[in-house]
This record gives structure tokens, C-alpha cells and sequence, in this order.
């Protein structure tokens, strides 16, 4: 398993089979799903193979990595970069389990995932997309020093576009 960064409270990793238990957790909680989009997982062994096939990490050298507390070793979700091909920009997303929703997570695993993105990967540019319902997420982007790009056109809610440049991004 390769570590990719690590904060003061946490370690961000490529996934692993052993993560499935705790995704699956995370992906099935109808919380945690409300602003994503995505359908919640099914089962445990459905999670599985998506982390077995999941081929960011070769095809681009990034993607969304399980981020796991240090103090506890606990797998709290996963935050990461993820190229996304119909746009051609790479994103910066990040979901948790509820039970750590409001500390802080968000913003500490993020800026590691910026930093990260222009200092290795050398990107000019990095987006997260939103759902304009989801406050507390747009909140995380701003202190993330992300403005407003413009509007995501999606079927059912109205999302939003953030981005940072490289030259914009504060250490």
C-alpha cells in the first residue's frame, strides 16, 4: 500500500482490499450520499472490486486515496485528485464517514491533496465540483483559497465549479 501524503492528523494512501468494509460503510449511508450524485454501494463485495479495478492510480499517478486517522488507524473516508476525462481538468473530492463530518477533515486532507497535485503532479489547475445545497462543502473550498468558476449543469440540482491555479495556491 503507498502512502501519498501525510498530514498532522492523517494519512492518505492508495486503497486496498482491506478498505472495502469501511467504504462500503461510508457509500451506503444515505447521509453521506445526499450531495455526491453517485448510487450508494450495494454490498461489501461490490466495493471490492471497485477498489480491485480501479485504475487511476496507473493511468493518471493519482485519484482518490483512503484517508485514515492516525490516532486510531481508522479509515474516516477518502479524499484525493481525480482526473476527469469529458472535462480534461482534475478534480479534488473528498467524502467521510458521517461520524467525522465538522472536524476539519475536509480542509487538512484537501490542502495536502493541492499541495500535492501542483508540487508532484505539476498541475496549473486544480477544480471541485459541488452541489449548490452543500454549504458546508462549499465552505471547505473557499478556506482551500477555491473561487467560484461557473456553473455545473447537472439533471437534478444545481451544482457549481470550483477552481484554484497554482499561482493562487498559499501554503
Amino acid at each position: 500500500m503507498k502512502i501519498i501524503c501525510e498530514t498532522e492528523r492523517l494519512v492518505l494512501r492508495e486503497s486496498v482490499i482491506a478498505d472495502a468494509p469501511d467504504l462500503y460503510e461510508m457509500n451506503s449511508d444515505p447521509e453521506v450520499m445526499k450531495y455526491t450524485g453517485d448510487i450508494p454501494f450495494q454490498s461489501v463485495a461490490e466495493t471490492e472490486n471497485l477498489i480491485r479495478y480501479y485504475k487511476d492510480y496507473e493511468k493518471y499517478g493519482y485519484g482518490r486515496w483512503t484517508t485514515i486517522l492516525k490516532e486510531s488507524d481508522e479509515v474516516i473516508g477518502y479524499c484525493g485528485l481525480k482526473y476527469l476525462e469529458d472535462i480534461k481538468e482534475t478534480d479534488l473530492g473528498y467524502r467521510w464517514k458521517k461520524k467525522h463530518w465538522g472536524k476539519g477533515y475536509a480542509t487538512e486532507a484537501g490542502k495536502a491533496c493541492l499541495q500535492f497535485g501542483f508540487e508532484q503532479l505539476g498541475l496549473e489547475q486544480i477544480i471541485a465540483q459541488v452541489l449548490a445545497d452543500n454549504k458546508a462543502s462549499v465552505r471547505v473550498l473557499e478556506k482551500l483559497g477555491m473561487t467560484y468558476w461557473k456553473q455545473l449543469h447537472t439533471e437534478e440540482n444545481p451544482g457549481l465549479l470550483y477552481r484554484i491555479k497554482k499561482e493562487n495556491f498559499d501554503l
